[in-house]
Order: C-alpha cells, then structure tokens, then sequence
C-alpha cells in the first residue's frame, strides 16, 4: 500500500513537472522573428544571442527605431533589446539667396530659352543654347562669383 501511494505521488509530480515545463525558445527561432521585424528597413540588421537581440544600422526617424525596438521586445524570449542603432541625420536643403537668384536671373535675361531657377535647394540653368550662347552664359554667372551652381543647358 505504501509503494502505491509513492508511487502515485511520483506520477503526479512527474506530470505536474512535465506539465510545466515549457520549451525553450532558441535563438535560431527568434533570430528568424526578429529578422522579419527589421526587413522593413534595408539599412537594418538584428542579431540575437542568449535571448538579447542586437539592433544595430541606420534609421530615418528616430520615430522608426522606437517602433522596431518595441516590435522586438514583444517577440516572446527576447528577454533584452540592445540598441547600437542610428538615426539618420536631417538633410539639410540650402536654400538659394533671393538676391543670388535675381542676379543670375538678370545675366541670362538676354537669352529667353534660359531659365535660371532653384531646383531642390540649388540654384540650376535650365534651357537649349548654342555652344556660343552657352559660353557667354557660363562666363556671365561665373564672373558673379555666386559660388556652387547646376549648369543643365542643352547645347544644340
């Protein structure tokens, strides 16, 4: 009577103890869900060692990088998210002096298939010129010393 009363509390320990027990989750099988939470930025990489992911790479928006950082800490078993990740500085658009602008307008007001505009933050000569014309104009805007500037004629 004994051994079958020990016996039975073994089995039920034995089964509660089975019962338990959950199955460890590798770091093989989260690398592969902490990958497909970064794929979405081609500039990103996730390593994942014991348990902790590695986020590492660039972001555009420090908004981005929060969202994958919390998107990793919510896989289950990734017990930590270390962050090596970056945020892309701003890019800076120049913005073109109004006064630049009108003296080039003024050099390039004798040849009217000429535009002298800003395109993206910097200032560009647009329009269809001859070689003789085209020299004139370059030598026109260079002798205002304006500094950087995108010559786009087309020379015909």
């Amino acid at each position: 009577m004994k051994k079958s009363i020990t016996m039975a509390a073994l089995a039920l320990a034995v089964s509660f103890g089975a019962v338990s027990c959950k199955k460890k989750v590798t770091d093989a099988e989260l690398q592969t869900k902490a990958t497909t939470v970064v794929t979405s930025n081609p500039n990103a990489s996730v390593e994942v060692k014991d348990g902790v992911a590695h986020l590492s790479g660039t972001y555009a928006t420090q908004a981005d990088k929060d969202a994958a950082i919390a998107s990793l800490k919510a896989i289950p078993g990734v017990k930590e998210v270390m962050d090596m990740a970056t945020v892309a500085p701003a890019v800076e658009v120049n913005a073109v002096d109004p006064a630049v602008l009108a003296k080039v307008q003024d050099a390039v007001k004798d040849f009217p298939s000429v535009k002298a505009e800003v395109v993206n933050g910097e200032l560009t000569l647009t329009g269809n010129v001859s070689p003789q014309q085209a020299r004139k104009i370059k030598e026109s805007v260079d002798a205002l010393k304006i500094g950087k500037y995108t010559n786009s004629l087309v020379v015909k």
